[in-house]
């Protein structure tokens, strides 16, 4: 196995820390969930960038890396809803939109089309993790000034638009390529 799938691995094994710590409470425990989430995101660019330049890609990555992405920021997100910090319509939206989209993926594989990201979902990834960090650090907490929300919730609110808009692209992309009689 080869680094980049082993960094990939490590990111899907930090994932129950991440909660774990997150729902523990408390700022100590919040900031060290946070280490990790942030750890974690790291461990995603820093895999792309190794397989990628040192010509290391591999099926198995290709597999296990958007589930791995998938697993950090929807867990981190139901954790969020579950301390409170996280509308959970809007989490609902964000994994939703990610389950329909793995399908649609998987249906286009099975025909041998592949259905690459656009800059939609990598601005979308962004968003999440930007949002996921700030409502895991509870930074900055809720302004109240004119009913402002906080920086995570506005990354959030983008992360849903960005998440729409992503998955009408895909949906769009999808039934231009697909055959639906096979």
């Amino acid at each position: 196995m080869n680094l980049p799938n082993k960094l990939t691995l490590g990111r899907i094994f930090l994932v129950p820390f991440v909660i774990v710590f997150l729902v523990v409470g408390g700022k100590v425990p919040n900031y060290t969930a946070g280490v990790i989430f942030l750890a974690a995101v790291l461990t995603d660019w820093l895999d792309g960038r190794i397989a990628r330049t040192t010509r290391q890609v591999t099926a198995l990555g290709k597999l296990l890396d958007p589930i791995a992405d998938k697993l950090l920021i929807s867990t981190a997100l139901i954790a969020l809803v579950q301390v409170g910090r996280a509308p959970a319509w809007m989490v609902v939206l964000i994994v939703g939109r990610e389950l329909a989209i793995t399908g649609l993926r998987t249906i286009a594989a099975s025909q041998g089309i592949i259905i690459h990201a656009s800059d939609f979902g990598k601005y979308k990834m962004l968003a999440e993790v930007a949002a996921v960090t700030f409502l895991i650090l509870d930074w900055p907490p809720e302004w109240g000034v004119m009913g402002v929300p906080s920086l995570g919730v506005l990354c959030l609110w983008a992360a849903v638009v960005l998440s729409v808009a992503s998955g009408v692209d895909y949906f769009l992309r999808f039934w231009k390529v697909i055959d639906l009689s096979k």
